[in-house]
């Protein structure tokens, strides 16, 4: 009875994250009563999230079908893949097995340790490797990303099959010698692939995206030229990146610190693991960097986002507790502003410019490139897999889109292409694919030691808070006399003054709506009363100042 039912039931591809922007991915992939889930991953805050620490799907459909989840399945060691895994764990009732490459497994090992998640369920797997999840049957395939240990999956169900790559770039020349598994890709094409998920984070960007060797000799340029100290900001999970940082730094004569963090802890772990190749005697605690001439030191760091509380960002305003930049220091930021980080970037920039430092970018010189392939890769991504359904992942919605005009180019038709948003899903019977019921979905915000849903009207306040302050007026009231004998105005970050002029105008403009309104002077009418203040304080500064600081009106009985 139980395989008929295996049978016959669909298999439901359901996107809980990963389709709004680059980030919190995550996706379902429930066959019956099998399920499993690729990728776990969270979002950093934008502007509009004053006060939100990390930005994480909502994962409710998963904790509610918890009895199916037979594994979790990442495909490699980004935070935007692994980050919500501490979280999500916490919340299963169960231990769950969670698959994925030997440095993406060292990374999350990390992660789950600072939560105190101890003795997960790790099974290491690698290109080749193939699991049973119930019904659910899993190839696991190499692809080139900008971290080693990336992985592309193809699953085998009752009722079809489904190739997802990951994030991925067609690199013929990476650093580690792994190129993405072309054999493994056509294997799966010619035993047929109903449906192909595909990276869709460069598809409006033209041609190829340049190779990651392509950057070693900028790198090595930069520093072999500079005068005095050289400090490279880059993701710490970008072990290609680092190991060419450590390269150019060694045959330029220099020793490697390493601070922030993130930085420390991924190159411990690449170094222990055997990803990232430095020879102990050329690593030197930042302690001792004095005891070094400058054109000998080479200091690895975070903050290629600009984050405030960075490794870089504190070294450029002077708070680093170790190192300190000066005149004549060289910085390097080797990485591409993520969307809405822009403006961070470019203030510590500034920061080191009035330093006097000397500072490269990829607008300078090839300090950087990306691990997303680009319109050329993602066709001959199309053209080797020929998959009959096609479903853009991984970007905005401008990505997806572009990237379903890309398949539609390669001679897909457009009624076999879908763009999903978070929550939608599909279904697949026979091979056929075809729109299914959407789901619960949405975002789950983490605010310091809670995490949920953060009222919209939280975030609404903070942001006026930000943008315009605060005033309290307090009312006053005698009960007895039934009249409002005074109203006493503070502010915060307004900017305004509240001096004896604004307080006369500001009481006058209140009495004189509340002398028309007929108010219940008693304890259970204060309502209204805060109302009537509220509104028209508002409106007196609005006319004023043209502002709108919020205003919290109390309403005090004598």
């Amino acid at each position: 009875m139980a395989s008929t039912t295996k049978k016959s039931a669909p298999l439901k591809i359901i996107p809980l994250g990963g389709l709004d922007g680059i980030g919190k991915n995550m996706t379902v992939f429930e066959c019956g009563d099998d399920m499993v889930l690729v990728d776990a991953g969270l979002m950093f805050p934008d502007d509009s999230q004053p006060g939100i620490d990390l930005v994480l799907p909502d994962y409710t459909y998963v904790l509610e079908n918890e009895e199916k989840l037979r594994g979790i399945v990442v495909t490699h060691g980004h935070e935007d893949h692994t980050g919500s895994l501490p979280y999500l764990l916490q919340d299963l009732n169960n231990k769950v097995p969670i698959f994925s490459s030997k440095l993406t497994l060292g990374f999350i090992e990390g992660k789950l340790s600072e939560f105190r998640i101890r003795a997960p369920k790790f099974r290491e797997v690698h290109g080749g490797s193939h699991v049973n999840l119930g019904c659910i049957q899993i190839d696991f395939f190499s692809m080139t990303h900008s971290i080693p240990g990336a992985l592309g999956v193809f699953i085998r169900t009752p009722q079809g099959t489904v190739m997802h790559t990951g994030d991925f770039k067609l690199d013929q020349t990476p650093i580690d010698g792994v190129t993405p598994d072309y054999a493994a890709i056509n294997k799966f094409a010619k035993q047929g692939i109903d449906l192909l998920m595909s990276d869709s984070t460069n598809a409006t960007r033209p041609g190829f995206t340049k190779s990651e060797a392509e950057v070693g000799p900028s790198l090595y340029a930069a520093i072999k030229n500079a005068p005095g100290r050289v400090f490279v900001a880059s993701f710490s999970s970008h072990i290609h990146r680092l190991q060419q940082i450590c390269d150019a730094a060694r045959s330029c004569g220099r020793k490697i610190v390493v601070t922030g963090r993130s930085m420390l802890t991924n190159t411990r772990v690449a170094r222990e693991l055997g990803y990232l190749q430095i020879p102990e005697e050329d690593i030197i605690d930042a302690y001792e960097i004095d005891n070094l001439p400058e054109d000998q030191i080479v200091v690895m760091c975070t903050g290629s986002q600009g984050e405030p509380l960075s490794a870089l960002s504190r070294m450029a305003n002077g708070e680093h507790k170790t190192l300190s930049m000066h005149e004549g220091d060289t910085v390097i930021i080797s990485a591409t502003p993520i969307p809405g980080n822009e403006k961070g970037v470019q203030q510590v920039v500034n920061s080191l410019a009035k330093i006097g430092c000397d500072v490269y970018d990829k607008n300078r010189t090839l300090v950087h490139v990306s691990g997303h392939g680009s319109q050329e890769e993602l066709k001959l991504m199309l053209a080797m897999a020929k998959p009959s359904y096609f479903m853009p992942v991984h970007g905005e919605a401008v990505h997806l889109r572009a990237h379903a005009s890309l398949a539609r180019k390669m001679g897909i038709p457009s009624d076999r292409i879908f763009v999903l948003d978070n929550g939608d899903s599909l279904e697949m019977r026979a091979g056929k694919v075809r729109r299914g019921s959407s789901v619960e979905s949405g975002v789950v915000y983490v605010d310091g030691l809670r995490i949920g849903d953060t009222d919209p009207i939280v975030l609404r306040d903070r942001q006026k808070l930000a943008n315009d302050g605060m005033v309290t007026a307090v009312a006053i009231v005698s009960l007895k006399r039934k009249r409002v004998d005074a109203i006493e105005f503070s502010g915060r970050g307004v900017s305004f003054t509240i001096d004896d002029e604004f307080s006369a105008d500001a009481s006058a403009s209140i009495m004189k709506m509340i002398e028309k309104g007929k108010f219940n002077f008693t304890s259970s009418g204060t309502d209204a009363l805060r109302k009537a203040v509220r509104d028209s304080l508002s409106n007196f500064i609005w006319n004023r100042t043209r502002t709108r600081p919020m205003i919290i009106p109390v309403v005090m009985e004598v």
